[in-house]
């Protein structure tokens, strides 16, 4: 009998990969600031809030704004965002990402989404695979961001499942450490050198299993 009873997938990186997004909207709001922003920074922002990262792209470009400034600019950004998200399509789902959550369900392992992202639900419905996952906690339900686990926590107290029976799939180094500090199993998708924390680490969920579950 399987052990894990649910896995918990992060989204950006994982399932999708809305960083050229990003990285559009935040290159956008930095040029209209006067200053440039590249592919190098938005690197550096990854699994980093959007007023973490507000924060520090202003830092590059050596400016100060009021509370009331960063809110407007951090808005203004996530318009953007929000436009071009609207228009993905279910070919921008990750390699192997959708068939290995339809095979969790076929397990009967339940599936939820652990995301900082506030637009998770409307990224999943665009690119047609909302229907696959039991719960979506997002960056509406959470406040604390990771390594702190609550996103993941929640996940599992959604789906009625006790941690140490979950396992969490996560891009970031910040998105592991929170998955170890919810007590769950995790494992990387992407380098062994940046995510060598995790109990296993792959490049992608199209080299998943559901036997490599049993594994970890």
């Amino acid at each position: 009998m399987n052990k894990i009873k649910a896995c918990i997938f992060d989204l950006d990186g994982v399932i999708v990969d809305t960083a050229v997004y990003h990285y559009k909207a935040w290159k956008r709001l930095a040029n209209e600031l006067g200053f440039d922003f590249t592919e190098e920074d938005n690197e550096k922002l990854k699994g980093v809030s959007r007023v973490a990262s507000l924060n520090l792209i202003l830092q590059w470009g050596g400016l100060t704004k009021t509370d009331a400034e960063k809110e407007e600019l951090a808005t203004r950004k996530n318009n953007w965002y929000v436009e071009m998200i609207n228009k993905m399509t279910p070919d921008e789902v990750l390699p192997g990402a959708k068939e290995f959550v339809e095979s969790c369900k076929r397990a009967g392992i339940k599936t939820a989404l652990g995301s900082a992202s506030k637009n998770s639900g409307t990224i999943l419905e665009k690119v047609g695979i909302a229907h696959l996952f039991d719960v979506v906690i997002d960056g509406n339900k959470v406040s604390k961001p990771k390594p702190d686990p609550e996103v993941f926590l929640k996940g599992a107290e959604e789906l009625g499942v006790a941690p140490e029976k979950c396992v969490v799939f996560e891009d970031a180094i910040a998105g592991v450490e929170a998955a170890i500090n919810g007590r769950m199993k995790v494992v990387g998708i992407g380098s062994r050198e940046v995510l060598g924390k995790a109990n296993l680490v792959i490049s992608g969920l199209d080299k998943m299993s559901i036997e490599k579950l049993d594994d970890l």
